[in-house]
């Protein structure tokens, strides 16, 4: 087939997909976005469409798939859920060219570019990051090919939000995945050729490394911000940090441009400012959402979560997730959370006055990004009107709220132009009039007064026609075809004046024009384009003006923000007895009573048992043994977490806390993902406990649960024992850690190492009955109770009988090889469901037995079953 064969559209087609071969093009036909070729079968496969053909030449027919043009956001999200890229290609103009509207991709939708309400998530930032790896360093302390540096950016093109860092650490690719875990990026950008593992998160988008050629992305930064030099953003020196940067600045020019209009600014952070907290940790201490269905109810976030705005609820998940290393900074924070604890009524009048809020951040970006709606300025308008009130209600002196205050501005000079320049009511789109309040433009007046006249004389030709014509059943109606006509029953046709202009005849009546009504119709319809065309530019300018004061809409955003997190945060505090923590900088744990912020919730009709959390003086390694289901992993948790929270500026579920600030939390509990990666529990163990061993400083808190289990008793107690001994041996080390195991072995390092201490779950045992009582007390464990706990957790009882009696035997041994007797191994198998004693016993007359034969047979089942 030649090109010559080809229809006009089709080569339109394929230009504009040839611009875009990694997208699915989405082309405007009419009322529908068609797709073809192979972008069709991937549509018709993802979205459960009816995959059809059409012709291109003769005989040629190539597959197509379509979706309304009017539901195209749904569709969008279900292909951007699954990481597909999609261009959307609109028709522009109003008049065809050589046969066929000019057509042009005004977008690339990719997961980290969306913008629309409906595919975004209130309740977090969507992400765009950016990863570019340093040059591989051969050394021999490092594997063959390793890098040691990266750069990270990330913006969020709904907020503006626009930042870069750089890491430096020998396991950087580690690194890398801890913060964008940290980050929960929807996208993730970085040069084709350089290898990243899947186990990242967010979809993977690889593009073409000479995009992040380091002086092309300095250009592009400086020509963005208008600036002449990097220094001003604290770049001097990040090259890597340029790169990710620029790379992203370029992939929005291509995908989304607009929203280049949205960063304003570019912040350079440091991984140094905030507690690190590798992918395991916060999955192991369940953030943000829980392990086995990832909810948000059951994790720490769904605990503290009592905010009533979507611009709060952002905010909260970074606090979260950034618990701050600074004492003045998170001091600062807890003196808010302080003030809205102990003045109930202030922080209920806070709350209430910020529940009905809009989302002021991303109205304010819609509104410069340009795709923002008169609803959306309603909701805008809405927002600022409440701001006084809310600002009454912030105590002036307060010196807690004095860098809040310094922000917060009232933003009166918008709020009076969408006051004065929008409808109470507007229409939802710009297709219908009604969007600017009557006053505002004198140009708009003048043409809506000069229609009026118009509309009035046509709005009573009804009547005015009837009381002339005597035709009672006269109607004046309006359709797109003919515009407004006079509509006259056939039996009433010998009475229409003789200037009515006939032009339709229906089954019962005529329908008539006349010259006269054709000139107001004229005046009503160019009357109604005209306003329409006032109204869409005025609209735009008022968006413009908007965007030129962005700055002040966005600082009071963030401070709305907050406000509606220290209000959370305290309104979590009163409602679950939570205390104010005393965070220093001295290396030190105390706390006196701490609870679990989760478990405790979840327990109906049962108190949770509080535990004290307190290092001694040159204490470093707590050992805890205990059985399970006896409380000793939550009361890890718990001390993780009460310290997290603390960092983060929060109040903590204790009596009493005093908690020196800790650079890094880490955790090794379980091996959830990685299993079904391939890797074996044993081996997800040991890589974990060597990256925390590698990274601990002694200002990190280590939070170890059943180090070795996964391979044999031998080798797991060596393992264990020591991983301990160099914990508290090694001079980069010595964190302070909880160390939770089943090997009792372990508790003899207390008599060897000085750091070392031993603590058990205590238990209660009365009429062979053991109650676990939850309290962790100095000393180790003389038992297990493993037995036990099977019991509980339902074991058959002749399993329960057996286990006991290998025990006894094995713990009669002194631990030595032992040879176990079988015999109550037969007994065991007797008691399933087909038993031979049983089946004899039932065929049994017993009636017909005398007693010296029961005797025998008694004595015969007992040679029989019971010896060997």
């Amino acid at each position: 087939m030649t090109s010559d064969d080809i229809s006009p559209i089709r080569k339109q087609y394929l230009e504009i997909k040839r611009q875009y071969p990694d997208a699915i093009l989405f082309f405007r036909l009419g009322d529908f976005y068609e797709t073809f070729d192979q972008d069709a079968e991937i549509a018709a496969r993802e979205l459960d469409i009816v995959l059809t053909s059409r012709s291109v030449a003769k005989g040629t027919r190539i597959p197509m798939a379509g979706i309304p043009h009017h539901a195209a956001e749904n569709y969008l999200a279900r292909l951007i859920e699954k990481g597909f890229h999609v261009a959307i290609c609109e028709q522009i103009g109003d008049q065809p060219v050589k046969g066929i509207f000019p057509r042009q991709v005004t977008r690339v939708v990719t997961p980290g570019t969306v913008i629309e309400p409906g595919l975004l998530p209130g309740d977090a930032n969507n992400y765009l990051t950016c990863v570019v790896l340093g040059d591989p360093i051969e050394t021999n302390e490092l594997p063959a090919g390793a890098f040691q540096h990266a750069g990270i950016a990330y913006v969020d093109i709904t907020t503006g939000e626009f930042a870069v860092t750089e890491l430096n650490n020998p396991d950087i690719l580690a690194a890398v995945r801890a913060e964008l875990v940290r980050l929960s990026p929807a996208e993730i950008l970085f040069p084709d050729g350089q290898k990243l593992t899947d186990s990242l998160p967010g979809h993977l988008t690889p593009w073409t490394a000479w995009r992040f050629e380091p002086g092309r992305c300095q250009e592009v930064i400086l020509q963005h911000f208008e600036a002449a030099s990097l220094d001003g953003f604290g770049l001097r020196g990040m090259t890597l940090g340029m790169r990710a940067a620029g790379g992203i600045l370029q992939y929005l020019q291509e995908t989304q441009p607009v929203a280049l209009k949205l960063l304003t600014s570019l912040n350079t952070y440091s991984t140094s400012e905030f507690m690190t907290l590798d992918a395991a940790t916060r999955r192991n201490l369940e953030l943000t959402e829980t392990l086995r269905t990832g909810a948000l109810k059951g994790s720490l976030l769904g605990v503290l979560d009592h905010t009533v705005t979507p611009m709060g609820k952002r905010l909260l998940v970074q606090w979260v997730s950034k618990p701050l290393l600074s004492v003045e900074r998170i001091n600062q924070r807890l003196d808010g959370v302080m003030l809205l604890h102990a003045n109930g009524m202030l922080r209920a009048e806070i709350r209430s006055a910020l529940k009905p809020l809009n989302d002021l951040e991303r109205l304010t970006n819609r509104v410069m990004a340009g795709t923002a709606q008169p609803r959306d300025l309603v909701a805008i308008r809405a927002t600022l009107e409440q701001l006084p009130t809310l600002r009454e209600r912030l105590p002036e002196n307060e010196t807690s709220l004095s860098e809040l205050l310094l922000n917060f501005n009232l933003c009166t000079d918008e709020l009076q132009l969408l006051q004065s320049a929008l409808d109470d009511e507007p229409p939802a789109t710009l297709q219908n009039v009604g969007v600017i309040r009557p006053g505002f433009s004198a140009e708009l007046d003048g043409v809506v007064e000069r229609s009026r006249h118009s509309r009035e004389w046509i709005a009573n030709l009804e009547n005015v026609e009837r009381e002339r014509t005597g035709i009672k059943s006269l109607k004046v109606g309006y359709n797109k075809v003919f515009g407004y006509y006079i509509e006259i029953t056939h039996s009433n046709t010998n009475l229409a004046p003789a200037e009515y202009i006939r032009k339709q005849t229906l089954v019962n009546a005529e329908r008539y024009i006349t010259p006269e009504m054709k000139e107001y119709e004229t005046l009503v319809l160019n009357a109604e384009e005209r306003i329409r065309e006032i109204e869409t530019r005025l609209f735009r300018e008022l968006c413009v003006s908007l965007s030129d004061t962005a700055r002040q809409l966005l600082a009071t955003a963030r401070v709305l923000a907050e406000l509606d997190v220290l209000a959370s945060l305290a309104e979590t505090a009163a409602h679950g007895g939570y205390i104010r923590p005393e965070v220093v900088s001295e290396d030190i744990l105390e706390v006196e009573g701490g609870r679990h912020p989760v478990v405790e919730q979840t327990l109906s009709g049962e108190r949770f048992v509080p535990n004290d959390i307190s290092f001694e003086s040159g204490e470093r390694v707590r050992i805890i043994t205990g059985p399970n289901m006896s409380g000793k992993s939550t009361y890890l948790r718990q001390a993780a977490l009460i310290t997290l929270m603390a960092q983060m500026g929060s109040f903590v579920p204790a009596a009493a806390a005093r908690i020196g600030v800790v650079d890094r939390i880490f955790t090794r509990i379980g091996a959830q993902d990685e299993i079904h990666a391939g890797q074996s529990t044993f081996m997800v163990e040991m890589v974990e406990t060597a990256n925390i061993l590698h990274h601990a400083t002694p200002r990190s808190l280590l939070i170890l649960d059943e180090i070795g289990r996964g391979t044999s008793t031998y080798d797991g107690v060596s393992i264990a024992w020591a991983v301990v001994e160099y914990i508290h041996n090694h001079p980069r080390l010595r964190a302070k850690t909880l160390f939770a195991t089943h090997y009792h072995e372990l508790t003899q390092l207390a008599d060897l190492l000085p750091g070392v201490r031993n603590y058990n779950v205590a238990v209660s045992e009365a009429d062979g009955k053991v109650v676990f009582l939850h309290k962790i007390v100095a000393g180790g464990a003389d038992r297990s109770y493993g037995i036990h706990v099977g019991q509980l957790a339902g074991l058959p009882r002749p399993v329960v009988q057996r286990a006991n009696e290998i025990l006894h035997q094995l713990e009669a041994s002194s631990g030595k090889a032992v040879r176990l007797s079988p015999v109550a191994a037969r007994q065991l198998a007797l008691f399933p469901e087909t038993n031979p004693l049983l089946d004899e016993i039932k065929s049994m007359d017993i009636n017909a037995l005398s007693p010296i034969e029961a005797l025998n047979k008694l004595y015969e089942w007992q040679r029989k079953y019971l010896e060997e």
